[in-house]
Formats: C-alpha cells, structure tokens, sequence
C-alpha cells in the first residue's frame, strides 16, 4: 500500500509535499546518525570501564618475588586473587560487548548512513527533474496559448480593417483587394496558432497525467521504501544492541559464579593453622619458678627441663622470666645486618622451616644443573657421531664448570643437611603431652643488674661479685647463649620526632603516635629500621621514614632515667640466670 504517493490527493501542490518529505526524510538520517553516536560512546565507556577493571586488578595482584606472594598461602587471600583474576575476565567480557557494538552496529549503520545519503539525494534528484520537466512543458503550453491568442486577435483587427475599406466608396479597388489578403492571411495565422495550442495542449496534459499519476508516485514510493528500510534498520540495530549484551551474560555469571565459590573455599581454621605452623618457635614454656624462702640460707634448687637438657649438645638455651634488657624478638642480633647462615637467630621451629627451605631450593638447582649436564653430553655425542654438525671438544668446558657447580651445590646441600638433622634431633617431639620445666634461677642484686655481671652468693646469704669464689657449676658458653645474655641497656644516642602513627604489630617494633617525642638508641644501619625508647619498658624498631631523627654527638653511655629505674625498683620478674 502506497502511502506517500496519496500525499498528492490532499493538496494540489506538490511542491509543498515534495518539501515536506525532503525534510522529513533528513529527520530520519539525523535521528540514524544520532543513534550511531550513541552506540558508539557506548562502547567507549565499555572499553573504558574494562581498562579501570583491568588496571584495578592489576594494582592488587601480588608482586612477583615479595613478601605479598607469601600472604596467598592462606585460603582468604588466596580468594581474593581468584576475585582479582575473575575480575580480569569480567573486563574482557566489556572489552568483547565494545568490540561486537563497534562492528555489528557502529560500523554497519556508518555505512548504512552514507548509502542512504546517496538514495535520498538521487530519489529527489528525480524528483526535481521530474518538476523541471512539467514546468517547462508548462511554460510552452502558456506560450503557445499566448501565441494562439495574439493571432486570433490579429486576425479580427485585420477582418474589421477589410470591412471598413470595403465599405469605403472613395478607397480603390487595389486597397480593398489589399485589405482582403491581409485578413486572409491572418485568419490563416490563427488557424495554424490553434492547430499548434491544441497539439502543445494534448502533450501538456498527457505530460501532467504521467507526472502526478506515474513519475512522482514512483519517486515518492522509493522514498517510502526507503525510508521504512531506515526504521527497520534502526529497529534491528537495536535489537543487536541488547542481543550483544545478552550473549555475555552467561559468561559473566560464570565469572561472578568463580568469585562465589572462591569465597565459600575460604577455610577460617585453615588458615588459623597455617599461622600457627608459620609462626610457632619450637620452645617449650619455661616452668613454674619455685619459692624462695629468705628466712633461712638461700639454697637454689635446678628444676628439669627440656631447655636445660640441651646442655648436653654444648649449645645453652635462652633465659625465660627475665627481661631481656636491649634484646627485642625477632631483633635478637645486636647487629643488624644479614642474619647467620645456619638460621641460629632464629627460634628452633623457625630455623628447622628455613634450612628445610634452603635444602629444597638447593636440590631444585642441582636438578636444574644436572638437566643442562644431560643435555649437553647428548650434544657431545651428536657432535662426535656427526662431526659436521660441531666440534665435540667445544662443549667439555661447559661440562666441566657444571660438574663443579653440582659438587659444589651437593656440599652445601651435605652443610644444610648437617644443621637440619641437628635441630630435628634437639626439637621436643609434637606428640609428647608431659611438659619438661626449666631450671631458673633467680638473682635479687639490682647493682649486679645494673652492672650486667652475673649474680654470686655465698653460703651464708651474702653477695659477692669476685668470679673467684663461684662455687656454682657453669654451661659452656655458646654463639647462641651469648644473644640472650643480659647486658647494659643500650645508651640514648639522640631524641626523634614521629612525623606519622605507625601501628607496630610485628613482633621487635614498637607503635607510636604522631608527633610523640621518643629516644633514640640505635641509628638506621641501611636497611630502613631506627631503634627507639620510649621508656625503661617499651623500646623497639620503627620505619625511618616514619620519623625525624636528632642525633646527640655528646650523648652519655647511659641515660639518667633508665638507670635510676634499674636502681629504684626490682622487675616484676627479676633475672635469671643459668648454671
């Protein structure tokens, strides 16, 4: 059913309908074209969002060779990398929903457009030829009317000129005879003006039927056609629109579907687990400290323990009940630097971890040297059957480093080994249920303490500190013993300034406040740590960084406060020392 064509019945001007469609049709191009412009910010906001969602996930995943990659071994934050990497596919699936918009949509109604473009302005072309056509076939009618009209009226003036000559007694025969010819003539002029009227007539209408019933409806009715194909387009296009989307939801739900089941693997007691396995020392609680009874001769008394029991290996254990003046777990060392290479600065649990660790990193790169050892002699071989192929000679050096390398790696796995063996044979075993008690012994003489010289009695109660007269059986002293001897608090070398709170939640720092003044007692040794006092009880390691140091060159060996607190009082927990 022709629409457009019908225009034509409800006015008599084309033209104004022919206008009218013109600007409508321009309408439906814009309203494209506006639609194209919205699909295509839309997919830049998809790229955009996936690129955020990318370089979010990207932010947070651990770095490769840092202590994050440590973190992931527990069930929470191994979680959360699965929610980083699901993320990940979630950008890709945005990144799919712009690529698919930008060529099903963006890119086909951009086309689309310009060939549009091209029929509009090649259909109203036809219409304005058409109109050209009628309006010069218009134009000779009107000339050839006008022409027809002239002759008639010549032909009547020369018809009454003849009349009157005729008429006329005193005008001669040759003027009436004159006369006559000339109305002749022109009678004859409008005959001819009328024949050609009434052909330009019959072509004029012919002509006009074929344009208002013919061409102009054929021209309106592609318009038609196509500016319906302009709705339908448009109409599939956003079809495609929502299509697009659909076709990745699946794939997100799954997405969001691996994040969920990331979440319900988070094992609470598991991961409970893994700190206590990583963090758990190997020491056995000290035992209950015994009476003493100052009313009669002192008389120390050793309770058994499993501490005391390693005498027997020559090694002695760490003191417990005391307070450590200047020794901070894990900072045990007084030296900062790297830690021992057999891990004795770490507790027994600890270490047996460390050397177990070095031990298989140490067979992973045997394995590896072997590997290359295999390869090569495979090459040798080649080489001598096949001579051409390479010189066999050329490879004996390469074999010759990597057997050195593996001897050399099979002696530190041997030394490793040695020293794992030793800490397995002194560690309690895990099933044992009895406790072993520590022997400790008590001393009372705050000037001894202040002194840093062990402690001596004599029978009758008194104390002496000559070396002499100790009558008392000794452990041999050892690398390890010698971290937990007492010793003088270390002195004030400067005052520091927190620029920034710092929450010390690991074992050896302290925490601070913004702006809290504290002691210096130890400057940064290059690995990024300051040691600071903020009283005779609280003393640890801080960020540099987090503080603003003022070192006193002309600082004594002791401060005043910290020994007049020695001096004062006895700790809750006096020192102990072993025998």
């Amino acid at each position: 059913m022709t629409l457009f064509p019908g225009l034509l019945l409800e006015q008599c001007s084309y033209k104004d309908q022919f206008d009218n469609l013109e600007k409508h049709t321009q309408w439906g191009i814009d309203v494209l074209e506006k639609y194209v412009k919205f699909v295509k910010e839309r997919t830049e906001i998809e790229l955009s969002y996936a690129k955020q969602l990318r370089n979010l996930s990207k932010k947070y995943q651990p770095k490769k060779n840092s202590k994050e990659e440590e973190e992931y071994r527990y069930t929470s934050t191994r979680a959360f990398l699965a929610t980083l990497n699901e993320m990940n596919d979630y950008a890709g699936q945005h990144e799919v929903i712009s690529e698919n918009m930008t060529s099903l949509i963006t890119g086909e109604l951009t086309r689309y457009v310009q060939e549009l473009k091209q029929e509009r302005k090649s259909h109203f072309h036809d219409g304005r030829k058409a109109q050209q056509h009628i309006e010069t076939c218009w134009k000779q009618l009107e000339a050839s009317k006008r022409r027809f009209e002239r002759d008639c009226k010549e032909a009547d003036r020369a018809q009454q000129y003849f009349e009157k000559m005729d008429a006329d007694i005193n005008v001669t025969k040759a003027d009436v005879e004159k006369a006559r010819q000339q109305a002749q003539l022109r009678h004859q002029m409008a005959e001819d003006s009328k024949a050609e009227y009434s052909s330009t007539l019959q072509k004029f209408n012919s002509e006009q039927h074929d344009h208002y019933y013919t061409h102009i409806p054929n021209i309106f009715q592609k318009i038609q056609e196509m500016e319906e194909r302009r709705i339908v387009r448009i109409g599939e296009s956003m079809k495609t629109f929502a299509e697009v989307d659909r076709q990745v939801i699946p794939i997100i739900g799954k997405c969001l579907d691996e994040i969920t089941k990331a979440a319900e693997s988070i094992d609470h007691k598991n991961d409970s687990q893994l700190v206590i396995e990583a963090f758990k020392s190997g020491f056995e609680p000290p035992g209950d400290i015994e009476f003493e009874d100052f009313t009669q001769p002192m008389k120390r008394t050793v309770s058994e323990s499993s501490l005391s029991n390693s005498r027997g290996d020559g090694k002695s254990e760490p003191k417990f009940g005391g307070k450590s003046k200047g020794k901070l777990w894990p900072f045990i060392k007084k030296n900062k630097g790297a830690g021992p290479e057999d891990f004795s600065n770490l507790p027994p649990e600890q270490r047996r971890k460390k050397l177990q660790q070095k031990v298989d990193e140490l067979n992973k790169d045997i394995q590896k040297e072997m590997d290359q050892r295999d390869a090569l002699t495979k090459m040798k071989d080649v080489y001598i059957k096949n001579p051409q192929m390479g010189d066999a000679a050329s490879v004996d050096h390469r074999l010759a480093e990597l057997g050195q390398n593996i001897e050399k790696l099979r002696i530190e796995v041997q030394k490793f080994e040695g020293w794992l063996a030793e800490v397995e044979g002194r560690l309690p075993m895990r099933t044992e249920q009895a406790r072993r008690q520590s022997g400790l012994y008590e001393a009372q003489n705050t000037s001894a303490v202040n002194s840093c010289a062990q402690d001596r009695e004599s029978p009758d109660g008194s104390y002496t500190e000559e070396q002499s007269q100790e009558t008392e059986m000794k452990v041999p002293a050892t690398d390890f013993d010698d971290e937990f001897d007492d010793e003088e608090p270390l002195p004030t070398i400067g005052t520091c300034k927190a620029l920034y709170t710092f929450e010390g939640q690991n074992e050896g720092t302290i925490s601070v406040a913004e702006g809290e003044m504290l002691y210096v007692i130890e400057e940064d040794k290059g690995d990024g740590w300051t040691r600071i006092r903020r009283n005779e009880d609280e003393e640890g390691y801080v960020p540099t960084s987090y503080v603003e140091v003022y070192l006193d060159k002309n600082a004594k060996a002791e401060t005043k406060s910290l020994t007049s607190f020695w001096t004062a009082s006895p700790s809750p927990v006096s020192p102990v020392h072993w025998k």
